[in-house]
C-alpha cells in the first residue's frame, strides 16, 4: 500500500480499503444493501415467548443464511420482530422476507406438534415494514437493542 508523509493511505489504496471494508462482493458487483425490517404475528397476538422465542432467533438466522443474507441485529419482542438484515442485490427483498416468514411459520408449527405437511399459514400477519439503512446503521442497531431491553422488562420468559 502507498502511504503519504502523514502515514495515511493515498488515493486509490484508500478507496480500495474503504470498498473492501464497507461493501460485500458478488462475482461482478460490490454491494451494501441493509434493511430495517419489522413484522408481527397474526392479530398482533403476544405469542413470541418461551420455547418459540428461544428457537425463533436460530431459525431466522439459518433461513437468512439460505438466501445468502445475514441478520446483523435483531430483537424478538413478545408481539413483533425487529431486525437489521443484509440482503444481496440478486434477491428481491420481498422474496427473502416472504421466505423468512413462510419457512419460520412452518418451523414454529412443527415445534408445536402440528402435522408435518402443515402450511404454517396462520402464524405471521400479512405484510411487513421495511426501510433501507444508509450510514445511520449504528443508530438503528442501537434502537433495536433498546427495544430488546424494554421487552425484557415486560415479557414472561
Amino acid at each position: 500500500m502507498l502511504y503519504n508523509e502523514h502515514g495515511l493511505m493515498s488515493g486509490q489504496s484508500f478507496m480500495n480499503n474503504i470498498m473492501s471494508n464497507l461493501y460485500q462482493s458478488l462475482s461482478h458487483s460490490k454491494w451494501n444493501c441493509k434493511y430495517h425490517l419489522i413484522f408481527v404475528p397474526k392479530k398482533r397476538k403476544s405469542v413470541i415467548y418461551g420455547k418459540i422465542r428461544k428457537e425463533l432467533a436460530k431459525i431466522l438466522h439459518d433461513l437468512a443464511q439460505q438466501k445468502e443474507s445475514k441478520i446483523t441485529e435483531g430483537s424478538l419482542s413478545i408481539d413483533h420482530v425487529h431486525m437489521c438484515i443484509e440482503i444481496p442485490p440478486k434477491y428481491a427483498v420481498a422474496s427473502v422476507i416472504g421466505f423468512l416468514k413462510g419457512k419460520s411459520a412452518i418451523a414454529i408449527a412443527r415445534m408445536q406438534g402440528k402435522d408435518r405437511n402443515y402450511a404454517g399459514a396462520h402464524f405471521w400477519a400479512r405484510g411487513y415494514a421495511v426501510s433501507t439503512i444508509g450510514f445511520d446503521e449504528e443508530i438503528i442497531k442501537k434502537y433495536i437493542r433498546e427495544q430488546r431491553v424494554e421487552d425484557d422488562k415486560f415479557s414472561p420468559s
